[in-house]
């Protein structure tokens, strides 16, 4: 049975819901109405776009074209990672880049090779729905796994460098750092697969039952997809953060302080 249409009525119906955090935002002086009004305008541009540019994509199915769109989403991912965790975009994002595709898209092309065993690996129906839910989930994990690694070196370079100070190399004083980063991105990811099925249903699977098929292929494919984002993150966090300790360590393995932004300060 395929799934009920929504109409354009229903979906400002479900856009009025978010009347409820504004209240509380408003009510409690969160000052997020601004920032939940936009991320929420953005969003709806975004897929609405995203939409009619797939339908184009999904029709045509050029296995270059559906390449180039999920290249595309590597960089934005890579962009949006940098600039969220307060680091400098024109020294590292190169180094990001590379490591979100050595990551990323060898996993979907695993996965899309041994797990789903298609005929076309560049497929358009699954390369980029997979492929963003790959990406969405090393993005999340990156954000957190980096920024948590850069802030650390910053605030206890005092004891990095007396680390350095007593012989050990730059890899064998930054080990503790990277090791506290890891699992922290990893955890998230850590938690959703110890509780899918119980706390949640999550995305993929109820995307399946909506569409009409049974829980039983709907767990298969969520098994699948959930153990790829896991190994697809662990392995864009490591490879970032490894690829950009050669850009912003110099040669002595004291951090460069060039690579850090100036925060913001919140009115």
């Amino acid at each position: 049975m395929a799934s009920p249409d929504i109409s354009i009525t229903s979906l400002l119906l479900c856009f009025l819901l978010l009347i409820i955090p504004l209240a509380i935002s408003y009510r409690i002086k969160l000052r997020i109405s601004r920032a939940t009004i936009d991320a929420v305008s953005r969003m709806t541009v975004q897929l609405v776009m995203a939409g009619v540019f797939l339908t184009y994509v999904f029709d045509l199915n050029n296995g270059a074209l559906n390449m180039a769109w999920v290249l595309g989403m590597v960089v934005i991912a890579s962009y949006t990672t940098i600039k969220n965790v307060e680091l400098k975009m024109e020294k590292l994002l190169l180094p990001v880049v590379l490591s979100f595709m050595a990551a990323n898209i060898s996993v979907l092309l695993y996965f899309n090779e041994f797990v789903l065993d298609l005929g076309n690996l560049l497929e358009a129906r699954y390369l980029i729905p997979v492929g963003g839910m790959i990406l969405g989930n090393s993005l999340r994990g990156n954000i957190v796994g980096m920024g948590e690694f850069y802030e650390d070196i910053r605030r206890n370079e005092n004891r990095y460098l007396y680390n350095l100070s007593l012989g050990a190399s730059r890899y064998e004083a930054l080990t503790p750092y990277i090791r506290k980063c890891l699992r922290s991105a990893l955890k998230p990811t850590l938690a959703n697969i110890a509780t899918a099925g119980l706390v949640f249903l999550p995305g993929m699977m109820t995307g399946q039952i909506l569409g009409g098929a049974s829980p039983l292929l709907a767990i298969k494919y969520q098994i699948s997809i959930m153990i790829a984002l896991y190994v697809s993150t662990s392995m864009s966090t490591a490879f970032s953060i490894f690829s950009t300790i050669h850009t912003t360590f110099d040669e002595y393995g004291l951090v460069k302080k060039e690579i850090y932004r100036e925060k913001r300060k919140r009115k």
